[in-house]
């Protein structure tokens, strides 16, 4: 049995389950599958501040390689339920990956850290992703990166954050688009974790839900879920295509992720599973285009 019919009957037996043991499990997985030669083509900033907060400090990620021209620059913001996660480490290498694949793509990699719930609820991560925009408009070029040229990308929390950007900011959003992976826009009942970050008064509930803002703006978005993403996230999936189509009177480019989970959706990219990485390489190739037209 192959590799990757190893791998993918591994994830489909944890099934839609979600918790630390199924993020270890699948950690154990991609150990060692992403190319042990990106480090070396790349270069890291590390911990440049965008904000006063210790948490506000971002990682950039460059090519070895100089570049004609300025790089278009994809921001990744990671998930962690509201109340976790790290741009970079050791114990959880799942992030900084993203970095990587966003430079050996040759484009410049950002991968940014955010003020954490419950210290923090509705609106931070959306503004923290907000401050990063306007930290690379001001300091982006310097990298090599085109400061006209910002994609965002979020996977779960991240994506809830990447759109309470869109919906803090309407069209002074500062980006060229965005990529959503398995987030979370008002479609489901928030539980019981998710109030640590939007807060006990269901009256204000709705007014933060990010759906209706993100389709009423026009910014080209891609949107992807996974097979074995939790029903709700599914949902989630579902009902912002649907409100995007009704808006827009079409469907955005979508992806739907056979053989992966809410983990392994993000964790997979820059392995030798491209299924996800093309189409986010084609949609930043068609919209960087689109700039240079």
């Amino acid at each position: 049995m192959s590799q990757d019919a190893c791998v993918r009957g591994a994830i489909a037996a944890m099934g839609t389950r979600m918790g630390p043991d199924v993020l270890r499990q699948c950690m154990s997985l991609y150990q060692g599958m992403h190319s042990a030669a990106e480090t070396t083509h790349a270069r890291r900033r590390a911990d440049c501040e965008y904000g006063e907060h210790p948490r506000q400090r971002l990682d950039i990620y460059a090519s070895a390689t100089v570049a004609r021209g300025p790089r278009p620059v994809l921001v990744w913001v990671h998930g962690g339920g509201f109340v976790r996660g790290e741009k970079h480490s050791s114990e959880h290498p799942f992030n900084a990956h993203v970095g990587y694949f966003a430079a050996r793509c040759g484009w410049i990699g950002v991968v940014m850290n955010y003020r954490l719930a419950p210290e923090f609820g509705w609106p931070a991560g959306g503004e923290d992703v907000g401050a990063v925009v306007d930290w690379l408009k001001a300091n982006v070029a310097r990298y090599g990166g085109d400061p006209n040229g910002i994609f965002l990308a979020g996977t779960s929390a991240g994506a809830v954050h990447v759109a309470t950007h869109l919906h803090l900011r309407g069209d002074s959003h500062g980006v060229r688009a965005a990529v959503l992976l398995s987030g979370l826009y008002g479609a489901t009942p928030l539980e019981i974790a998710d109030r640590l970050y939007y807060g006990n008064d269901e009256t204000l509930h709705a007014a933060r839900f990010p759906m209706e803002a993100v389709a009423r703006s026009t910014l080209p978005l891609l949107l992807a879920c996974a097979e074995f993403d939790p029903p709700r996230f599914q949902t989630e999936w579902c009902r912002m295509l649907e409100t995007l189509h009704g808006r827009r009177g079409r469907l955005p480019r979508a992806h739907f992720a056979s053989g992966h989970n809410h983990y392994t959706l993000a964790m997979h990219l820059g392995t030798a599973d491209t299924r996800l990485s093309d189409e986010i390489v084609q949609f930043v190739h068609e919209h960087s285009a689109e700039q240079a037209t």
